[in-house]
């Protein structure tokens, strides 16, 4: 995984559309570790901060924050 995939398959655009499932988990979880959520348009931050919340993604991680 990437910096530019991750955003990419977060947000769905070029490489990541039509990412499964498995993928944007992935993906989220990425940008949760190296802290990118935090550091990209607010909407990262809160996008993350759900999908911590629902158990969907792990909170261990480094913020940028």
């Amino acid at each position: 995984m990437t910096p530019y995939l991750a955003t990419a398959i977060a947000e769905g655009f070029c490489e990541g559309e039509g990412a499964s499932r498995e993928q944007q988990i992935e993906a989220w979880q990425y940008l949760i570790d190296t802290g990118m959520a935090w550091q990209l348009q607010d909407w990262f931050g809160r996008t993350a901060e759900s999908l911590i919340k629902e158990g969907i993604c792990n909170a261990n991680s480094i913020r940028g924050n």
